[in-house]
């Protein structure tokens, strides 16, 4: 079912008002109408009788002597007067006979009852005027009668009669002229009605297009004149409040970007947690971190994230408490390790609780790893000093031959020399770590490079029986790097192919062309490394061999460099 619009309603309003106060107003006028014509009517037959009895004295009818019958000749005046007048007249005697009746024959008129009794000719000669509304018997009609006194010889009251019917037809010219006009008014005033309800409903629809365009979004400020009336002061402050509102929107929306932003670029994983424990915000981080394959928003958090330790650290904190920090293993990932803390917002926890997981595996690795350096340092330095001690105090003795002095010698000399290439390693080292050293590049033959590495480590191959084989193509004849650096890199890793491969076998180094860069190659013939090792082999002093922990010539840094 269609609902009329506000403008069929407020024309519809209006119209009924204006027909009930012209129905109104119209009854009131139709009454005073009524009243008025009545009196006028009744003023106007009083004013006819009193001029009949006027003229019947002016005739001197009281002056002549009385005549045998003077009813023929009353009836006669009665007759003239009534023509004149336009009403019925009737001359009544003292003793209530009629002597005359405009509306009656001669012969009726001597037939007509005594009117001595009728009401208003006992009116008449009480208070010298007569009013009577009555049905009369003689006219078979309904009739208004007014009556006077008259000084007359034979007549002692003149009565004028007029028919309801007349009044009623002069009231029906008043009630139809007054409802043309009540007609015309109600046409006048549906007419300003619709005008004004249009109008006004006009305006009530701009708004309400304004109103929906708000709703779907564009606040753009519309080019309206509201007026100045109640309803202009309404959708201005509608208006106002809207856009206030659409500007706090767009701060929150912004606040809320931002705060999305700084969550997701966060490596912290956050978790958000209303007052009843559902879910209302994840980070990529913690869903990253605790393997949340599905949507958690808007559930209870134990269905997301199904970890004892951070449940009960929630739960801790929803209850208001101020839960210390635990540590925990994430769901199918137990390699790694995660720091969670939780704490009510800054309005309290009534608001809910904030859940923040750090990712300590790599710190904890690196602990790991300096511990380990710490420990390999100290036992790389004690094993030369220890063998130095022992050799010095065994030469403060005395009583050696000069063949083992020399010897000692040798051998204080050699461990002096690691523990200095050892100093060295970890000074150039920290360097590194520190950006210290930086790479000069120019353009490099890798034939003479490796030419060079060979030489360097010639006595060592030598005495190893063992042959170098390099193959380079001539796309990678030239290369730009730095020159120095990489001699150390390819001298480190032909040390330990060396080190690490059966005597007399080959060592083959390629350089080749590699996606636009160039690839060089060590292969050994030598046990290889461990797939679970090869993620290590870069650390400081790791060695995939302990048993070769001793090998002279490597402190264990050359990779790690």
């Amino acid at each position: 079912m269609r609902h009329a619009s506000f403008q069929t309603k407020l024309f519809l309003a209006a119209l009924s008002a204006a027909v009930l106060a012209l129905a109104v107003a119209g009854l009131l006028f139709a009454l005073s109408a009524q009243s008025q014509t009545n009196a006028r009517i009744e003023r106007t037959l009083v004013a006819e009788a009193r001029l009949a009895s006027n003229l019947l004295g002016r005739q001197g009818v009281g002056s002549l002597p009385p005549a045998p019958d003077p009813v023929p000749e009353l009836d006669a005046e009665a007759d003239r007067l009534g023509e004149l007048l336009g009403a019925r007249i009737t001359f009544v005697a003292a003793d209530g006979r009629v002597f005359g009746d405009s509306a009656e024959t001669l012969d009726d008129v001597r037939r007509m009852e005594n009117h001595g009794t009728r009401p208003e000719i006992e009116a008449a000669r009480r208070m010298g005027i007569g009013r009577s509304e009555r049905y009369s018997d003689t006219l078979k009609m309904s009739m208004l009668y007014i009556a006077v006194p008259v000084e007359h010889s034979n007549i002692a009251f003149v009565r004028v009669a007029l028919p309801m019917a007349d009044i009623r037809q002069q009231l029906r010219a008043v009630l139809m002229a007054t409802l043309t006009a009540l007609g015309l008014a109600l046409v006048g005033g549906a007419a300003i009605g619709f005008v004004l309800s249009r109008r006004i409903g006009g305006r009530v629809r701009a708004i309400a297009d304004v109103a929906r365009r708000y709703r779907s979004g564009d606040l753009t400020p519309p080019r309206l004149d509201y007026g100045d009336d109640e309803l202009g002061a309404v959708a201005r402050i509608l208006d106002d409040s809207v856009h206030e509102l659409g500007s706090r929107l767009a701060d929150l929306a912004r606040d809320r970007g931002r705060m999305a932003s700084i969550l997701a670029g966060m490596i912290e994983g956050v978790i958000v947690v209303d007052a009843q424990g559902r879910v209302q915000l994840v980070n990529d981080a913690a869903r990253e971190m605790l393997k949340l394959s599905e949507p958690a928003i808007g559930r209870h958090y134990v269905e997301s994230i199904r970890h004892p330790a951070i449940a009960s650290l929630v739960d801790a904190a929803l209850a208001g408490q101020q839960p210390a920090s635990v540590q925990l293993s994430p769901p199918r990932d137990a390699r790694r390790t995660l720091t969670a803390r939780a704490a009510p917002p800054a309005t309290g926890a009534a608001h809910g609780v904030v859940l923040v997981l750090h990712d300590i595996t790599e710190l904890r690795r690196a602990d790991q790893i300096r511990r380990d350096f710490v420990a390999n340092v100290s036992h790389e330095l004690r094993t030369p000093l220890t063998a130095i001690r022992g050799y010095v105090e065994a030469l403060q003795e005395g009583g050696i031959d000069p063949t083992e002095t020399r010897q000692f010698l040798d051998i204080i000399l050699r461990h002096t020399l690691r523990m200095e290439h050892l100093v060295k390693d970890l000074l150039r080292l920290a360097r590194l770590d520190a950006g210290q050293e930086s790479i000069e590049r120019v353009a490099c033959d890798v034939r003479s490079l490796l030419e060079s590495v060979t030489l360097d480590l010639a006595p060592t191959l030598d005495a190893r029986g063992q042959q170098m084989a390099i193959s380079v193509a001539p796309q990678a004849a030239t290369i730009r790097a730095d020159p120095a650096k990489l001699h150390d890199v390819l001298r480190n890793l032909i040390a330990n192919a060396s080190t690490y491969s059966p005597e007399h076998t080959t060592i083959s180094v390629t350089a080749r062309p590699a996606g636009g860069h160039v690839a060089i190659d060590v292969e050994d013939q030598g046990p290889g490394i461990p797939e679970g090792d090869l993620s290590r082999v870069f650390e400081r002093f790791y060695r995939v061999d302990k048993s070769r922990a001793r090998d002279p010539g490597g402190t264990g840094l050359g990779l790690a460099i």
